[in-house]
């Protein structure tokens, strides 16, 4: 069944649908909002703002019209004001992608060496993105995190499709100018290796 047809059979009162919806969306939902919260150390209640906004969704389902938008749009919208408004709550306290963990890539293909470097380089960007406003961070992170095309972005932020661009630009343009300083010197020596 498609989310229109679980969305019609839920609206006609067969509410059992809905747990398929949250199946389908649950851990996207959850990563984005982990994602959100990571830097503000506040990861521990991604399952708690998670159920929160599948429990909003449910209650206003009737008042879901597809013709604005799809259902994971709208469900994106509502995990994204959740966490915003939790946000506000906790003043003081940005939203991030950064946190005390760092995510590891491990391979047997490469040496030690080169799994502390990419390690390395993964923490950079992190660094980088946490730096971005809230805006460009959340449009960044629909964009290459979760794959969604320009004009859901803009539904989610409330945004038009040429807005999203432009914080899109902005946003890489400023992360590429963050990671210049640590980039410059790899350049530099392959440089180097291509003029021998």
């Amino acid at each position: 069944m498609t989310d229109s047809q679980l969305i019609r059979e839920i609206k006609d009162g067969n509410v059992q649908y809905y747990e398929e919806l949250m199946r389908r969306y649950e851990r996207k939902i959850l990563s984005f909002i982990f994602h959100l919260l990571k830097s503000a150390r506040m990861e521990a209640i991604a399952e708690d703002l998670c159920s929160e906004t599948f429990y909003k969704a449910y209650r206003s389902l009737h008042s879901f019209r597809e013709v604005e938008a799809s259902f994971k749009t709208w469900l994106y919208t509502i995990a994204r004001n959740t966490v915003l408004s939790e946000m506000r709550k906790n003043k003081g306290i940005s939203v991030s992608l950064e946190g005390n963990s760092a995510m590891t890539f491990t391979s047997t293909e490469h040496t030690p060496e080169q799994t502390v470097l990419r390690n390395e380089k993964v923490s950079m960007v992190r660094e980088a993105i946490n730096n971005l406003p809230e805006k460009q961070r959340s449009a960044l992170i629909l964009r290459e995190y979760d794959q969604m095309d320009y004009q859901e972005i803009a539904n989610i932020l409330g945004q038009t499709v040429s807005s999203v661009k432009s914080l899109l630009f902005r946003a890489r343009a400023s992360v590429k100018i963050q990671l210049e300083p640590y980039m410059e010197p790899i350049f530099k020596e392959y440089e180097g290796m291509n003029q021998r």
